[in-house]
């Protein structure tokens, strides 16, 4: 009786919707348009039945009730701000409630690896080689939330093989969702049940996530490819975005969207918690920055699920060789640019105070063939629901032209056009439009949403505001890449050259802020060009022939299976780079929050141009330094004696009888002093050895258990620095 009674009430709250429409103002652009092409005007999907959307929702008071009305439920819920699944036919309706204040879904992530080239390299050493001896991410719970996991892969085992360090793992595309209660998908939470699953779903077309997770928390198996936190746990959450669009039914596509995602970072949270460990998230994936304000909420929820042991990071994007944003100035009658596209389409912004500009078109076609076509802001406002939709042809090919307009999300007093250019061809040299700003008395700033734009004056242009979204979010630590190896020598003996900047300088690719409101982006940057870390044997398996595994620099055998070490380039790897740095601070205070990292960013980063201001829009504050920033941490930086970087030619061990270790190059034999620090700063032991054979030992046994600082001072400057030692 009961679900009759619901069933009743449902029907008439949707008739009544069908004669309000919909309240649009309340919603982000994707769902507006899905409601629109449901229940509204454009009425396009006559057949959505029950496809469902994950979106966030603001909403006051009984929001379970409510949804219910709905045929919705909550997902996840912080204060009023809610992820749910709500049905496709419920967006107007529900818009309509004065509980309900916005609905917000977004979809369009990509993985953020730089294809500029064949991708090449290997890992900068320190961030594979020299991890400080006594923290490794031990107590930590690394979270990666990618695409193209390989399970098996010996990397996520610790070095001996004998503990299997991938704990949990929710692939949202699983098939195995008899019993399931997650949303998407399923989880795998025992080792048993990891192993025998072997793989994320879409790990046969694509191996981005096996590559990042390495760099995080790799072992290196028996190379030194280390990632940076070798000893963390590892909880993974496979998510989807456009290169898994293949693998998703058409009546779920609307389930995976930001929202989802955001609840595959409280997947992994919550799992920390349940463990009793602190938390980095690495985020390698993303898309560009809007001014209609669509991640609003996403931002809030963000800021919601960060907290004392709970960092996020995420990439800053590769577009930062590319022009972004282009400025036509007070007095300059017109600035032309070209819109080019490696799709169908392309679109772009055009932000402004004043309404005394025009948009000339000229659009190219087929032999030569060209079509203007003339766009003021006013002419969209006369249109219903400031939604302007024009077709022309152009030497027999259509052309699609869509503008939109509304106040900056950001400043009110700012006017933002959007424009969309579409064919039914690919849009590239030869079809193309040319966009003329005009308006000799008003400042016209246009952003590239979507394809290439090329200014005819060069010097117009800029790859500012390339920052990509959720990294550019406030509560994220948004990260960029930087260069250091320019070379390497493949599998197969080919040697190939991929040089994006040396010594750490930025990568070109690397995107640079502001972002939209102002916010100074990225936040720090990390090696990010040339990075070798583990490659799905799937992969290898299913694509031996795909261009990037010419990348590949070793192929091996573990268990029957055939493996890779692969080098690949893009703010993809830095993140999870600074991620696993991010971790060994972890280990040395659990509690760390986002802004307590952000100062030890601030504090120790290196800086590769000592010209600049920091922070800044191009490398943030400076290069992470895993090393500096734990004797930061650890109240070991304002001891003089003690160096601020480690040795680059000593390894350190530490045997279970309390021996040190130190390995120096064969056949060195000079005297090495080796003096050892309490984190107190008070030094508790000196002596001198002579290396033997390359090696000599230093016992202490005697000492406190406890973390100390081991000064090494040599005759050779690479001999000489610090390393930390827990006892």
């Amino acid at each position: 009786m009961r679900k009759t009674t619901i069933s009743l009430v449902f029907l008439l709250l949707t008739l009544t919707a069908w004669c309000q429409q919909a309240n649009y103002a309340k919603m982000s652009s994707m769902v507006r348009q899905l409601a629109m092409e449901t229940t509204g005007r454009m009425r396009r999907m006559p057949s959505a039945g029950d496809r469902e959307l994950c979106a966030f929702v603001r909403i006051e008071g009984n929001a379970d009730s409510l949804l219910a009305l709905y045929g919705g439920r909550s997902l996840a819920r912080f204060g009023n701000l809610h992820v749910a699944s709500i049905p496709l036919r419920s967006l107007s309706p529900l818009s309509l409630r004065p509980e309900v204040s916005r609905i917000e879904a977004r979809q369009g992530n990509s993985i953020q690896m730089d294809t500029t080239l064949v991708l090449l390299g290997g890992a900068k050493a320190h961030a594979g080689e020299l991890l400080p001896q006594a923290f490794t991410g031990r107590g930590v719970v690394v979270g990666v939330q990618d695409i193209g996991f390989d399970l098996t892969h010996p990397n996520f085992y610790d070095t001996s093989l004998s503990e299997y360090r991938i704990k949990r793992m929710w692939d949202f595309l699983s098939l195995d969702t008899l019993g399931s209660d997650l949303y998407v998908g399923a989880e795998y939470t025992t080792e048993e049940a990891l192993k025998t699953y072997a793989h994320s779903r879409d790990a046969y077309i694509i191996s981005h996530g096996t590559h990042t997770l390495g760099c995080a928390a790799g072992s290196g198996y028996d190379t030194s490819y280390r990632g940076m936190a070798p000893g963390s746990d590892i909880c993974l959450v496979s998510n989807a975005v456009t290169e898994d669009i293949s693998l998703i039914d058409s009546a779920d596509v609307y389930k995976y969207t930001y929202a989802l995602d955001a609840l595959g970072f409280k997947y992994i949270f919550d799992y920390a918690k349940s463990v009793g460990k602190p938390c980095v998230v690495s985020f390698s994936e993303g898309s560009m920055m809007d001014f209609r304000g669509d991640d609003a909420l996403y931002y809030e929820m963000l800021d919601s699920l960060v907290g004392p042991g709970r960092i996020i990071v995420a990439s800053a994007g590769n577009a930062g060789h590319q022009v972004a944003h282009v400025v036509k100035p007070v007095g300059m009658e017109s600035a032309r640019v070209a819109l080019i596209s490696g799709g169908s389409s392309g679109y772009f912004s055009v932000k402004t105070t004043s309404d005394d500009y025009m948009l000339d078109f000229v659009l190219y076609g087929p032999d030569n063939a060209r079509q203007t076509y003339l766009l003021r802001p006013a002419d969209i406002y006369l249109r219903s629901d400031s939604l302007l939709t024009d077709t022309l042809e152009v030497g027999g090919k259509p052309y699609y032209i869509t503008a939109t307009r509304y106040p900056s999300y950001y400043n009110a007093a700012e006017e933002v056009v959007e424009v969309i250019v579409g064919t039914d061809k690919r849009m590239g040299l030869d079809y193309y439009a040319g966009v003329d700003l005009k308006g000799e008395n008003v400042e016209l700033e246009m952003f590239r949403g979507g394809g290439y734009l090329v200014p005819e004056d060069e010097s117009l242009g800029s790859s500012a505001y390339s920052i990509h979204s959720p990294s550019s979010a406030p509560a994220v630590i948004c990260t960029g890449a930087t260069g250091y190896r320019t070379q390497y020598v493949n599998y197969k003996g080919d040697l190939h050259v991929y040089d994006k900047g040396s010594h750490g300088e930025r990568s070109d690719y690397s995107s640079v802020g502001p972002t939209f409101d102002g916010r100074v982006k990225p936040d720090v940057m990390a090696p990010g060009t040339n990075i070798i870390s583990s490659y799905s044997s799937y992969y290898l398996e299913a694509c031996p022939d795909a261009s990037d595994i010419e990348s590949d620099v070793e192929h091996f055998e573990f268990n029957g299976r055939t493996y890779a070490w692969n080098s690949n380039s893009g703010t993809s790897m830095s993140t999870p780079v600074a991620a696993g740095a991010i971790a060994l601070w972890l280990e040395a205070d659990p509690t760390l929050s986002r802004d307590d990292v952000m100062e030890v960013i601030r504090q120790t980063s290196r800086r590769y141009d000592e010209s600049l201001e920091y922070p800044n829009n191009f490398y943030g504050y400076g290069e992470i330094d895993a090393y500096k920033g734990l004797l930061y941490i650890l109240g070991l930086s304002d001891i003089k004696e003690i160096s601020d970087h480690q040795p680059a030619a000593v390894r350190f061990s530490l045997s279970e009888d309390g021996r040190l270790c130190l390995g120096f190059p064969h056949p060195y034999a000079k005297p090495v002093m080796v003096r050892v620090f309490a984190t107190s700063g008070t030094e508790v032991m000196s002596t001198q050895v002579l290396p033997e054979g390359g090696m000599a030992a230093v016992d202490l046994g005697t000492l406190p258990r406890g973390v100390y600082a081991i000064q090494v001072c040599a005759s050779d400057q690479a001999l000489t620095g610090s390393t930390l030692i827990r006892r």
